[in-house]
């Protein structure tokens, strides 16, 4: 629905809208209080630029609401059968598809191309190019307070020590999360906040430093750092078995000696499907009360991008999350099949993904290109990020040679872009993402990777990689939405 949450004229109307989106398929798009300067529809569409494709099929309607039509209602600007009375609002959606179904003589039913360039046409207006940093912030703003709004779930879920909340990209988890803990913390708890990746475990702490002292866990970082806090010795970052097997039950073995004033009364987890099996065990004995302390875990099984399996080792109550907050509506669109599960778009609308096929061994060097051109269009570096998702880019394999701190503190430089792995970047997100799909480790788990790549970008979403790699492993849907938009 265009605008997410329009201003209705009276509470008759509102009451009508909700009705019609209730009974309207999924992929129905609803615009309300849409004025034209033009005569009608059919006229914007005629002068607009970038349409194409005839008239659409289309009708108009009359809707009263609150009003029951006498038997005999007629009147010559007025038929009775575009008229929905307060006798009709029940099956408003059948007379609409009735009306447009009197006019296939006359036009050709739309494709869901052609939806989605009259949305775009309708609502997805260019960023001017002066004005973009200040349309990033608002946009920024916008998702903000949407996420905020999500701390109802947790109010719901107070009375719950053990949960497990489910959510697509976009859904505002990592928010969550952070504000659980908050939550947990100020209420007096001794609160573990932790996370598989680097990457977002620094970004948990830097946005905990910016709570009141007295707000903040008193840990927060990798599963793994925890342990090595404890004093397992620090591994080889090549050493697998060391990652998966060895530092978990040592710090199992560990967690069951600390004294009760070191272990935690609440511990929080943020992309929970990145554990191992073999971690809960440690994750539960660092509990002071391992049988029924507090857990809550946030997950999203379609960014499972790792190859172990792990499930938490305990009853948690499922939550699931049905809205994307943060990206647009064109980027949402590009990954909504690769989602779990379908999801309500509320980020609103935004600009076209724009899609750049290449070969997949030149799908770098292209994305740098795509990434200087947007640097020349204005975005500043500090909004962007190129993400590969086979082989590093050179400039992330030159950083990261310095460490992996020195490698992360770049994430927050406001003098350049960020290079990243999808892998790495699970979690974190910037206004515009340049994705080069330059091949994947393994098919296996491509899919999974090219949905949290695609799901990186909040505002502008490019694209480079050969079109029928991308289809293989995404599928139809994605191949569609990317090559549906703007010729480039």
């Amino acid at each position: 629905m265009y605008p997410v949450e329009p201003a209705f004229e009276s509470p008759a109307e509102q009451s009508f809208v909700q009705t019609l989106r209730d009974q309207l398929p999924d992929d129905a798009v609803l615009f309300c209080n849409l004025r034209f300067t033009d005569r009608s529809l059919r006229d914007f569409l005629y002068r607009h630029p970038r349409w194409s494709r005839g008239n659409p099929r289309s009708n108009h309607f009359v809707a009263l609401p609150t009003t029951v039509l006498p038997t005999d209602f007629a009147a010559p600007d007025a038929p009775r059968w575009l008229v929905i009375d307060s006798t009709e609002t029940s099956h408003a959606a059948g007379r609409i598809e009735s009306a447009l179904r009197r006019t296939e003589e006359e036009h050709d039913a739309p494709t869901p191309d052609d939806v989605e360039l009259l949305v775009d046409c309708l609502a997805g207006t260019a960023i001017p190019q002066a004005d973009l940093v200040a349309d990033l912030a608002e946009r920024e703003a916008a998702c903000d307070l949407l996420t905020h709004a999500q701390a109802k779930v947790l109010d719901y879920l107070s009375g719950n020590p053990r949960v497990e909340i489910r959510g697509g990209a976009g859904s505002g988890k990592t928010w969550l999360a952070i504000e659980k803990a908050r939550r947990l913390t100020a209420d007096g708890q001794r609160v573990a906040l932790m996370c598989y990746s680097r990457g977002l475990a620094e970004y948990l702490r830097r946005r905990v430093l910016t709570l009141p002292t007295r707000q903040r866990p008193v840990y927060v970082g990798t599963f793994h750092n925890l342990g090595i806090s404890w004093g397992v010795a620090p591994g080889s970052d090549d050493d697998s078995s060391y990652w998966e097997q060895q530092l978990p039950e040592t710090m199992a073995s560990l967690a069951e000696g600390l004294p009760a004033e070191e272990r935690f009364d609440a511990i929080v987890i943020d992309e929970a499907q990145d554990f191992a099996e073999s971690w809960w065990p440690a994750v539960l004995a660092a509990l002071r009360r391992p049988d029924d302390g507090c857990l809550y875990v946030f997950s999203d099984e379609g960014q499972r991008v790792f190859a172990r399996q792990g499930r938490p080792t305990v009853p948690l109550v499922p939550i699931e999350l049905p809205e994307n907050l943060r990206n647009t509506k064109q980027i949402a669109g590009t990954f909504s099949s690769l989602a779990p599960a379908q999801m309500r778009i509320r980020g609103g609308s935004g600009v076209p993904v724009r899609f750049l096929p290449c070969a997949a061994e030149d799908a770098v060097s292209v994305a740098d290109d795509a990434a200087d051109a947007l640097l020349d269009e204005g975005w500043p570096p500090e909004s962007l990020a190129v993400l590969t998702t086979y082989s590093r880019h050179p400039v992330q394999v030159e950083r990261q040679a310095a460490g992996q701190d020195a490698y992360w503190a770049t994430y927050w430089d406001d003098d350049d872009l960020f290079y990243g792995h999808v892998l790495g970047f699970k979690g974190l997100e910037r206004p515009a993402v340049v994705l080069a799909v330059n091949g994947f480790r393994s098919e296996e788990r491509a899919r999974e990777m090219l949905y949290v790549g695609l799901s990186r970008a909040r505002d502008l979403l490019v694209v480079c990689g050969d079109l029928e790699l991308i289809r293989r492993v995404g599928g139809e849907a994605v191949t569609r939405r990317l090559t549906s938009g703007p010729p480039r």
